[in-house]
């Protein structure tokens, strides 16, 4: 993947600028509460050096007033802000997720063979976290910070141009350093964004094999692993943490240089001197903290932005992946599908110079039921995934209706798809709404026939729910032929042209799968159907089958007319036969 970074430039042309209304509302609302706030420390002068002196009861009275509603400015423009600017980022957050999981999902299949589901979740709920500190409370800090310190230093240069300048030398010191941790903890964040996401990844794939684990007894091999994988998570964050204690023992000793040491040693100087009253004294000394308090917490918003950007890095990568729908030549509109398919010298590689297939040529006329069998790895779910649009072939045409497969819209041509794989996935909930998944709106009477057609009622009749029955995650309630006979059912109710099965009855018990023979004329009715299957039983009434071996085709016919050869087909139907 690319490291391109995000520039704060490319963040305020992306996050703020699109909001700027709201954003210029927050400024505003900012500027009012900065400059309630010099209305304390700039009051202290007149306070000390006008008003006790004098015994000014009236005036005294007035800049009390006059204090106590600066106070009240600053708390309502603080409650303005979080309702403006902290709601909205957190709204902005919600809306990047959901952008970000769009985006996602229209990325082709084979970036999901290389990339952990739980990898892709840490990415789209937490890299975006950072952009409420680009439009939230880190954009209210840092300008708000900036103009109290630029506010501040104007006053200050007002009172004593010569110990403002004396207290400036630590403080550039400090914003010297600060630029230099920050360079070092970007790619630290960065680098936590991936650590993190393989982290959860691995919990993620950790949870979901717990069957698996304890059947092998791997628990302390599975806790290993993942405690390595936190040791590298803790590492990382020991790096950025030692950078950030450099910001902040700096500042500690810089920042109390410039407020005790000058201001105790200059100051005190200066009104020996006579050059400096008690009130100008204090009024400096309350400034200085106002503007050296932003600039310290500019220290910690810096990490908090360069996190945010780190955040927004990932986030980028992953919205400039090119997406199926991106694709260009994709311009082509199914309204309608006969179900005709060719393949016409068909070549196809996972890996650079490793094709799996090689030169694969055959016609599928539309109602056609063809079978893929041959031994594992030979390239019979490759096949189906180039038929299913899942991938695209290195060279070579598929053809669906004489409309090259490479130049039709996606969209279009899987209106006409259904599929069922080996170990089909089910959504936790309901058997109803495992069922509706393809056709939420689908009445109740298709619904009925979907589920008779895959005697899916067969089992549901005898639950206390029936269709509404919870079968759990990944549908573990249920045996693995239910769950397979629902698969089956939800690609009935989707009405397909053109349905794939990929070794769709495998998962089913003796029982299961005489149920679903007896349904296969229906299910494949009027529909081209690619089915892959070990079980050559299953296949006998197959319009051509294909047998495929090292990713060309060894044997082409009908099941009578394969037998009759005596080839590969007839001694792998024999092999089964007497098993």
């Amino acid at each position: 993947m690319s490291e391109k970074k995000v520039s704060i430039l490319t963040a305020f042309k992306t996050i703020i600028w699109p909001r700027r209304k709201l954003v210029l509302i927050g400024l505003l609302l900012i500027v009012i509460s900065k400059a309630a706030s010099f209305v304390a420390p700039v009051s202290l002068r007149y306070f000390l050096d006008d008003i006790v002196p004098n015994k000014d009861y009236d005036l005294l009275k007035v800049l009390v007033a006059v204090v106590i509603l600066a106070f009240l400015v600053q708390s309502v423009m603080s409650f303005l802000l979080t309702k403006v600017l902290s709601i909205q980022a957190q709204y902005m957050i919600s809306e990047l997720r959901a952008q970000v999981q769009k985006q996602v999902l229209s990325l082709p299949i084979r970036f999901f063979d290389n990339t952990k589901s739980g990898a892709l979740v840490s990415r789209i709920m937490s890299d975006v976290e950072g952009v409420r500190n680009l439009i939230g409370t880190g954009l209210v800090q840092l300008v708000g910070g900036t103009l109290t310190a630029v506010g501040s230093m104007v006053l200050l240069l007002r009172i004593s141009p010569s110990m403002t300048l004396m207290t400036f030398i630590p403080l550039l010191l400090f914003a010297f350093i600060a630029l230099k941790a920050f360079k070092i903890i970007r790619p630290v964040f960065r680098e936590r964004g991936k650590i993190n996401a393989e982290v959860k990844g691995r919990l993620t794939e950790t949870l979901g094999g717990i069957r698996v684990i304890k059947g092998f007894n791997a628990e302390e091999q599975e806790a290993k692993v993942f405690e390595e994988g936190v040791e590298r998570l803790y590492k990382n964050v020991k790096k950025s943490l030692t950078a950030t204690a450099i910001m902040t023992s700096s500042s500690t000793f810089l920042l109390g240089l410039a407020t005790t040491g000058i201001m105790m040693g200059f100051g005190g100087y200066k009104m020996m001197q006579g050059e400096l009253t008690t009130g100008e004294y204090f009024q400096f000394t309350f400034l200085l903290a106002l503007m050296v308090a932003p600039i310290v917490q500019m220290s910690n918003i810096g990490s908090q932005l360069t996190e945010a950007l780190a955040g927004l890095d990932r986030t980028e990568e992953l919205m400039n992946q090119t997406s199926e729908a991106d694709e260009k030549d994709r311009t082509i509109v199914l309204t309608d599908l006969k179900g005709n398919v060719s393949f016409k010298e068909v070549s196809f590689a996972y890996e650079e110079d490793k094709e799996v297939l090689h030169n694969i040529s055959f016609d599928v006329k539309a109602g056609e039921v063809i079978a893929l069998v041959g031994s594992s790895g030979s390239g019979k779910s490759t096949i189906a995934g180039l038929a299913a649009s899942f991938l695209n072939p290195d060279s070579g045409q598929i053809l669906i209706d004489g409309n090259d497969l490479a130049k039709v819209d996606l969209t279009s041509f899987r209106q006409f798809l259904g599929v069922v794989l080996q170990d089909d996935f089910l959504f936790e909930g309901t058997i109803r709404e495992n069922i509706l998944f393809p056709r939420p709106d689908a009445t109740e009477e298709e619904l009925q026939a979907a589920v008779k057609a895959a005697y899916v009622d067969e089992f549901t009749d005898r639950f206390e729910d029936g269709l509404d029955t919870l079968i759990g995650e990944r549908g573990v309630k249920l045996s693995g032929g239910q769950r397979q006979r629902i698969a089956i059912a939800r690609a009935v109710l989707a009405d397909p042209k053109i349905l794939i099965l990929d070794e769709a009855t495998s998962n089913l018990d003796t029982e299961s799968e005489a149920l679903i023979q007896k349904s296969l004329a229906t299910l494949t009715e009027g529909r081209t159907t690619f089915v892959i299957a070990h079980r050559l039983s299953t296949i006998r009434k197959a319009n051509q089958i294909l047998v495929i071996e090292s990713g060309r085709i060894a044997e082409q016919g009908t099941h009578e007319e394969l037998i009759a050869k005596e080839g590969r087909y007839y001694n792998l139907f024999t092999y089964q036969a007497r098993i």
